[in-house]
């Protein structure tokens, strides 16, 4: 499937993608625990400022519906030039916004650089990495991806107290520009031998489908179920079925959505899209909710995260190491396990919830979320030909950016509905809407359960049969 043995280049050109896949994902939501104060510095609501999470989530999203075809198309060395250069120019665009629409904007251009070095990642790792090897190095990836979104909140809250929100952005640019001298000197995987042609109606298509189905769940947190939210929840699924449509029709479809006729690769799809939900959703929720219904501080908020980040960090090559030795199943189906638990007890232990304990309950959640995330996509990419697994590696990262943003989006709206039309202080009002998401996100966690069981029992039942 991929080199039989890795050469030292190959590790520093890996890690100028990881660095900048790193710094991207972090920015997703570092700026999380600022919505106040960069609600008042621009003058504007909290449901506007939102979109500066949501926004970038949903570019990310729409960029990562590109990538399958340019992987192919274009070196992987000249994308990765493209991707440093836009997050360089968003990321000062950002450091000295004197207005929201700017700010805006830069955020945008560095979503797409973010949208093009996360695939490229898991590809490089694809087609660099032995396969004996693969399990440990995409648990090092899984590692970046779902280290740096639960870290944002910290990081952020951190650099916003001590220096100001601008900070956030002149930190991470020397690691921007020590990516970009990394991947021109190290990057030199070649594009597949495929002439592709780029199915822009199938892209609109989703780009418009996406747009529209996180817009719909936007609106939910200051109208509330309207009949226009429905409207639009049908127009959003329409156009997805559109894409469908025109993805298959085109002479060139804008991603492979054939690798989903293995069963194995579409129930890894729904774990992968569950587990982002709930892993981007709480970082999140969980800082709104101590800083209204605990009256913690924005950094104690954030930091509530910090120690499952680190166990999760931890615990992602280990399980990949793992499943190099025992297969995918013994992690996937522990870490679901675990996962449970800790949603478990965010919802039936939501009265007697502290600081401490929310900060342990996230520790047993993270750590099973990284037990299964990169283990899920490893999964998948056994199961398709060589020449599709930058179809997996776009989807995929395709699924878990668009889970992320509804995960942002729709458990802020929950939790705004209640804060804006429930009745009683700020604090029972953010307690009744953190009761629906905790539920929400314990629902979901026994889907990636169940479904994590019902995939591993057919695969072990169809390799009994091929033996």
């Amino acid at each position: 499937m991929s080199k039989a043995r890795m050469r030292g280049g190959d590790y520093l050109a890996l890690l100028a993608v990881a660095l900048l896949t790193l710094i991207g994902i972090l920015a997703e939501t570092a700026l999380n625990v600022t919505y106040p104060e960069l609600a008042q510095v621009f003058q504007i609501s909290l449901d506007i400022t939102q979109w500066l999470t949501a926004g970038y989530l949903l570019m990310v999203t729409i960029m990562m519906g590109t990538t399958a075809y340019l992987l192919k198309r274009f070196p992987a060395k000249r994308l990765q030039l493209v991707a440093a250069l836009l997050f360089i120019v968003g990321d000062v665009g950002s450091a000295l916004a004197m207005n929201f629409p700017v700010l805006m904007v830069s955020r945008l251009l560095q979503a797409m650089a973010t949208g093009l070095s996360t695939p490229m990642f898991f590809h490089l790792i694809f087609t660099l990495v032995p396969r004996e090897k693969l399990g440990a190095m995409t648990g090092v990836a899984g590692m970046v991806i779902s280290f740096a979104p639960a870290l944002g909140p910290t990081y952020g809250g951190w650099l916003a107290t001590v220096w100001s929100w601008r900070a956030i952005f002149w930190f991470v640019l020397p690691v921007a520009l020590i990516s970009l001298w990394l991947g021109q000197r190290f990057i030199t995987a070649t594009p597949a031998k495929q002439p592709a042609h780029f199915n822009l109606a199938s892209f609109l298509a989703l780009a418009l489908a996406m747009f529209t189905w996180i817009y719909a769940l936007s609106m939910i947190g200051r109208f509330g179920f309207t009949g226009l939210f429905y409207w639009l929840l049908v127009l959003a699924l329409a156009l997805y079925g559109f894409f469908i449509y025109l993805n298959f029709r085109g002479a060139t479809p804008l991603v492979d959505l054939r690798i989903f006729q293995h069963l194995a690769v579409s129930l890894d799809g729904l774990t992968y899209f569950c587990l982002q939900f709930i892993n981007i959703g709480l970082s999140l929720v969980i800082p709104i909710y101590a800083q209204y219904t605990l009256h913690a501080s924005a950094f104690i908020s954030g930091a509530i995260l910090l120690p499952g980040t680190l166990v999760g960090a931890v615990m992602s090559p280990l399980a990949g190491a793992l499943a190099d030795r025992v297969g995918f199943a013994v992690p996937v189906i522990g870490g679901s396990c675990l996962l449970t638990l800790g949603a478990a007890g965010f919802f039936f232990g939501q009265a007697q919830l502290t600081v401490l304990k929310m900060t342990l309950l996230f520790v047993v959640l993270r750590a099973g979320f990284n037990m299964a995330f990169a283990n899920t996509i490893s999964n998948a990419s056994t199961h398709v030909a060589l020449q599709n697994t930058a179809d997996v590696s776009s989807l995929f990262n395709m699924l878990q950016q668009l889970a992320g943003a509804t995960g942002v989006v729709f458990l802020a709206s929950l939790m705004a509905l209640f804060e804006n039309q429930g009745t009683g202080t700020m604090a029972m009002r953010t307690y009744a809407g953190g009761r629906i998401d905790f539920g929400l996100t314990f629902s979901l966690a026994l889907i990636v359960f169940g479904t994590a069981l019902v995939n591993y029992h057919f695969q072990a039942h169809r390799s009994a049969q091929t033996e």
